[in-house]
């Protein structure tokens, strides 16, 4: 294939395929706060959390990581500013000890932090200012969950950019406009192994082990658990139970890592979990296990880069997609069989609302690998959702940028109306 695409390809899986510790959102709030610490340069008296309503939405009811169980916006600032090492990005407070939880706690009671909604901004809006006698600093995250974009200290402005690596580090540019179904097949095809191998190998180790703390550990509703004992004897059971058990684990305090995709720790488990279950099951190499992987997160990503990182279009929706045709790749499927995965995927749950982080995220997650699964299912005998049905396009691209345009545009007004249920207006 084109070596730019093949190119694009690679550097598309090494920025989206990250560790990252708890959501991702409180997770990028400890972080910004962390860094704005940093850049005031002793620790602050008192900070401001001045976020967009996705960031408020996803931070509200999750549990955040290394906390004590603890929930909430200023929980997850305070922590990143007591415990956070920035240099860690979304494992930013990975190293937290008892005695900073504990001081987080005091600290939280103390009123340290406030939070306020900003509107007009893009979905994924962070910036904290911390004060500290006349000093005072600000670091502003936008787009992805670690990109900083403005810092100031005391009216100066210290940087000003669209695009800044947190570790200052250079990063190869990212163009997600290189994405196409086909092109995506090919290179599941074509990639070389060593590749891909490392962070696949890393994205497998680290959702599988929090997949099985959550099938073994008591967290939240316990979706995944209640699953494996209602349709663990099936493969297809196995599969949306150990995905939800992972997210059990995650959503409710676990401070495993997991290897994201697209911003969200959720939608890398789904990925990646229900095509490892599938090839255990079928004894699948693990060159095809990976390749199969290496397509599934592609296709994730290309759906979702249509809607964006946060709306009020569920994530699991793209990932459960995503997985479905890891699966028929492996299974054997072709390209055309691979699009009326997709297609049939989209038209039955492309509805699924995010309505923030927390438990019943696992639930959302087992719906839309149940229904990628029969959506697989269906196209291995070529049965497909037609042109004109609904949001089903003409091609899988024009489908696609359907459920894309719904999600982004069309679904607005209902995360604002989400947005206010949660916060009692």
């Amino acid at each position: 294939m084109d070596s730019r695409v093949y190119n694009g390809y690679i550097a598309i899986l090494k920025h989206e395929l990250v560790p990252a510790m708890g959501c991702t959102e409180p997770i990028a709030v400890a972080f910004a706060a962390a860094k704005a610490r940093d850049v005031l340069g002793r620790f602050p008296e008192h900070i401001t959390a001045y976020l967009s309503g996705n960031i408020i939405k996803n931070v509200k009811g999750v549990t955040v990581p290394n906390s004590g169980g603890q929930r909430g916006i200023d929980v997850a600032a305070t922590l990143g500013c007591v415990a956070g090492d920035a240099s860690l990005e979304l494992e930013v407070i990975k190293n937290a000890t008892q005695e900073q939880i504990e001081r987080t706690t005091q600290l939280v009671h103390e009123g340290f932090c406030d939070a306020q909604l900003v509107e007009g901004k893009d979905n994924l809006y962070i910036r904290i200012e911390a004060v500290a006698g006349e000093d005072r600093a600000s670091v502003t995250v936008e787009h992805e969950h670690t990109n900083i974009t403005r810092i100031e200290k005391n009216g100066e402005v210290l940087y000003a950019g669209e695009v800044r690596a947190a570790s200052g580090s250079e990063e190869v540019p990212v163009d997600k406009s290189l994405l196409s179904v086909r092109d995506i097949v090919a290179f599941a095809n074509e990639v070389r192994l060593e590749d891909v191998k490392p962070m696949l190998e890393r994205q497998i180790a680290m959702n599988t082990a929090i997949s099985q703390e959550g099938l073994t550990g008591k967290y939240g509703a316990a979706v995944g658990k209640t699953m494996m004992e209602i349709n663990g004897d099936h493969v297809e059971g196995r599969a949306a139970a150990r995905a939800a058990a992972g997210s059990d684990a995650r959503m409710n305090g676990c401070s495993m890592p997991v290897v994201i995709n697209s911003g969200s720790g959720n939608q890398g488990m789904t990925i990646t979990l229900p095509i490892c279950e599938y090839a255990r099951t079928w004894n699948k190499d693990e060159e095809t296990t990976l390749r199969a992987l290496a397509l599934a997160n592609l296709i994730s990503v290309h759906i979702k880069r249509h809607i964006g990182n946060l709306s009020a279009f569920c994530g699991a929706v793209s990932a459960g997609c995503g997985t479905a045709c890891g699966i028929a790749y492996m299974d054997g499927c072709t390209y055309d069989q691979i699009c009326m995965t997709i297609t049939n995927t989209l038209c039955n749950v492309g509805g699924i609302v995010c309505d923030g982080a927390k438990s019943s995220c696992a639930a959302k997650i087992a719906s839309a690998v149940s229904a990628g699964l029969l959506s697989y299912r269906m196209a291995k005998e070529d049965k497909c959702f037609q042109d004109g049905e609904g949001l089903a396009g003409g091609d899988i691209e024009e489908t696609i940028q359907n459920i894309g345009r719904m999600g982004r545009d069309g679904m607005k007004s209902t995360d604002v109306e989400i947005l206010n249920i949660m916060v009692g207006h």
